[in-house]
């Protein structure tokens, strides 16, 4: 079990250091709560919809993992599988829901899916309008995607035309490795890939006004698991206002609050 006094001294002490020599302010981080997470699942989007916690994984070269998404148990970690894609010929990458549908990208395929939300059936293939597929979110208009750069572009949901870019910048430089999305109240929360970061980006002008570092639950996930790599995915759940967070091949999923 994770203990909540040291995530919450170690919260305090990010919360509290200095933070005069950055402009963009690094917010404080609260634990509330843990659960179990399938250290077989290479995470590439995780987000609830309808109560629900969904996720989305890629297969690597590591036999057990796999391309698919579907619904996490959070007693067991288990999920249950609504679509799975041939790992030999694509790469799952993050996913969301819209008006009925649920949206998904690849990695290097160019390729994404769309199917019913309810019977999972593919309705639609669309071009990735970027080299690679990274993370998927909306703000209930759009499909925001990311694709391993500073941009983040803008999707019509139907007919997946590009309707806008948007560069991200921390300090007026683009913020690079822009990795699985979350959009929340006008903002939009993105990990950082390769790093325990996760910034908090005006989805107005694409400046990123705040910043989380999450390094005490990466370290824990690896000291329960040795093989957990880096930190990918952030859920928002509405009514109990925290964010659920977890990595690729971690054990765990984190309840916490910004």
């Amino acid at each position: 079990m994770f203990l909540a006094t040291l995530l919450f001294g170690c919260s305090k002490n990010t919360s509290e250091k200095d933070t005069t020599e950055e402009s963009v302010p690094l917010l404080h981080v609260s634990y509330a709560g843990e659960y179990p997470h399938d250290t077989n699942a290479f995470t590439e989007g995780l987000l609830f919809h309808q109560g629900e916690l969904f996720e989305s994984t890629g297969a690597t070269d590591l036999p057990q993992t796999r391309s698919l998404f579907g619904t996490i148990d959070l007693n067991t970690g288990a999920i249950d599988v609504k679509v799975e894609l041939d790992r030999e010929q694509y790469f799952g990458e993050g996913i969301t829901f819209l008006n009925g549908r649920v949206y998904q990208l690849t990695y290097q395929s160019q390729k994404g899916f769309v199917y019913d939300d309810s019977t999972y059936e593919q309705i639609q293939e669309f071009s990735i309008p970027s080299e690679e597929g990274w993370g998927l979110t909306t703000d209930g208009t759009s499909i925001i995607m990311s694709d391993g750069t500073a941009q983040l572009t803008y999707l019509d949901p139907v007919s997946l035309a590009v309707t806008k870019n948007l560069i991200v910048k921390e300090e007026y430089f683009s913020k690079e490795n822009l990795n699985e999305l979350e959009y929340v109240n006008g903002f939009i929360y993105a990990n950082i890939w390769m790093t325990n970061e996760i910034v908090k980006i005006d989805a107005k002008d694409g400046n990123v006004v705040g910043k989380m570092d999450l390094t005490s639950y990466a370290t824990d996930a690896k000291s329960t698991f040795p093989n957990s790599m880096e930190m990918n995915g952030i859920a928002y759940h509405p009514e109990r206002k925290s964010f659920f967070i977890t990595g690729k091949l971690w054990p765990k999923i984190y309840e916490v609050r910004f």
